[in-house]
């Protein structure tokens, strides 16, 4: 559970990639659930990272992605976990906010190694189910497994937002409302 203030947390989305991202199972949902996720977080004012695996090879973030966004900057890694970047690591301390929504694919490789990395370092870390993905679904079900073992919380898109309103009489609920209907 959301146990923090909308101040204290931020967005992370990685690799949602033109080239990766059509070989997702069901990536159309995937895409659709992440755009609604970037317009709440968007509503909200929360910080959004965006990073991208190996540009040259899988291109630029999904053009849905990037309208959702607006004026966005991406980070560039190879390492399969964000927090072997060490610019990915220098902007989360500059940040200051140990709470952190994840989104992103493949779900058993750099989602799982960041999340397995955010978690040793001592953020608290909710990964979004409908807007994580792998080629086939069976890895995306395991890599949930083994991160909320190792103390990540799974949750969806829909019910992070509506936590982080924690009542029906905050200023953007009817925002967040329309949203996900």
């Amino acid at each position: 559970m959301l146990q923090f203030e909308d101040t204290n947390v931020i967005a992370l989305l990685i690799d949602y990639q033109v080239r990766l991202l059509p070989s997702i199972y069901n990536y159309e949902f995937l895409e659709a659930q992440t755009v609604n996720f970037i317009k709440g977080c968007r509503i909200l004012e929360l910080p959004i990272l965006t990073i991208q695996q190996y540009t040259k090879g899988l291109g630029d973030t999904s053009d849905k992605l990037k309208e959702a966004l607006g004026d966005f900057n991406y980070i560039e890694k190879i390492s399969f976990s964000c927090c072997g970047n060490t610019e990915f690591i220098n902007e989360l301390n500059k940040l200051g906010k140990k709470n952190i929504l994840v989104a992103g694919i493949e779900a058993h490789i750099c989602v799982q190694q960041t999340v397995l990395d955010l978690v040793k370092l001592g953020y608290n870390v909710q990964v979004l189910a409908d807007c994580i993905g792998s080629r086939k679904d069976i890895d995306r079900i395991y890599a949930e497994r083994r991160m909320e073992r190792a103390g990540a919380a799974i949750t969806t898109m829909e019910s992070a937002l509506f936590e982080l309103l924690k009542s029906a009489d905050h200023p953007k609920r009817k925002e967040i409302s329309n949203l996900v209907k």
